[in-house]
């Protein structure tokens, strides 16, 4: 199959660039032909079958070149105007199949989700999709509220995690070994620095935190319209040399940040399937998390967002780690990708 995907290219590393690019090495593996075009402002040189066009006539231009048989489509945040108009671009596409598959968990709670109807903007281009792929059920159930097709909606969860032995028993990237030598217990969040992520929360718990245990550090992974004011946020606080804003970091040191730290914190104010939350799980690495109603089990949740409640939970919970556990009961750690792969078959030879 000629397959085109459409969405955010890494960096930064968030959950919707790490599944957009583990279903692309699965497609490749599987001998298809797959092609990804950016949706972001992240702009880098076109390489590899990754291209990174500077407007919405440069996408179709390109769509055009690569003529694929399905046109899949990658959200997260909310449906707005462009997204939509992408969806429906592809929907319409001469000789091709369009597929959307929606990543943000916390949609159907938002007031767009909550008044999904089948004769709003987003209803009448979500009908026209070949297919919609929820990531939870909360989100499918909103696509039949939206009025598609339920024969056309599906429910695939993202790859589950693997507990890799290697990765558990991997030292620390060297950008963050000096500041892991310094601090005992290691606390790390990792997501985009945006307000629903509760950053500013977690800064303030770190400061109840080293009351009691006074080398605690915190590790802050991700990038986002937040940075600049989270810097200045740190610089002011009494814990400044105690908090690391590290960026963006690739996949394979974020992991192993993830399985030696003492706790990932994720005090979100939404959210859906957290592929970091997953990840940790896998890793043996204790979860302190908002309650948003679809964590995984073995999550330790949160009765609130305050600072102070982050703290007691943090000390707490720091450094009790356990075996890993598998983030789903598939076998195959592609099985999920695999779902996807046979979808667009059925959808091709319809």
């Amino acid at each position: 199959m000629n397959v085109l995907l459409l969405g955010p290219v890494p960096p930064p590393f968030g959950g919707v660039q790490v599944h957009l690019m583990a279903l692309r090495a699965h497609l490749r593996a599987s001998g298809d032909r797959v092609s990804v075009i950016n949706v972001t402002r992240n702009r880098q040189p076109d390489h590899d079958e990754l291209y990174f066009p500077a407007s919405a006539s440069a996408v179709l231009t390109r769509i055009a070149r690569l003529n694929p048989d399905i046109l899949h489509v990658h959200l997260g945040g909310e449906l707005m105007r462009r997204n939509l108009a992408l969806c429906l671009a592809c929907a319409a596409w001469p000789g091709g199949r369009g597929v959307l598959t929606f990543h943000s968990g916390g949609f159907p709670s938002s007031p767009q989700g909550q008044a999904a109807a089948p004769d709003s903007l987003a209803g009448r281009v979500l009908q026209r999709l070949d297919a919609v792929i929820g990531v939870n059920a909360a989100i499918t159930d909103c696509f039949r509220r939206f009025g598609c097709d339920p024969a056309r909606v599906h429910l695939i969860e993202p790859q589950p995690a693997s507990a890799d032995p290697a990765v558990r028993e991997a030292p620390w990237p060297a950008r963050f070994t000096s500041f892991v030598a310094r601090h005992d217990p290691v606390l790390l969040t990792v997501g985009l620095l945006e307000p629903e992520y509760g950053l500013d929360r977690q800064i303030a718990a770190l400061d109840q935190v080293r009351a009691s245990r006074p080398r605690a550090g915190l590790i802050i992974i991700g990038s986002g319209s937040l940075e600049q004011a989270l810097r200045e946020r740190i610089a002011a606080s009494e814990a400044s040399e105690h908090i690391l804003l590290a960026g963006d970091v690739p996949h394979t040191e974020t992991l192993v940040a993830i399985a030696r730290c003492d706790l990932l914190l994720r005090p979100t104010e939404y959210d859906g399937d957290s592929v970091s939350v997953r990840e940790a799980l896998a890793l043996g690495t204790p979860v302190l998390a908002s309650d948003t109603g679809m964590r995984p089990s073995g999550v330790h949740l949160l009765g609130d967002r305050e600072p102070a409640t982050i703290a007691r939970d943090a000390v707490r919970l720091a450094g009790r780690r356990t075996e890993g556990v598998r983030a789903t009961d598939a076998t195959d750690a592609t099985a999920n990708l695999e779902r996807v792969r046979q979808l667009y078959r059925a959808l091709v030879t319809r």
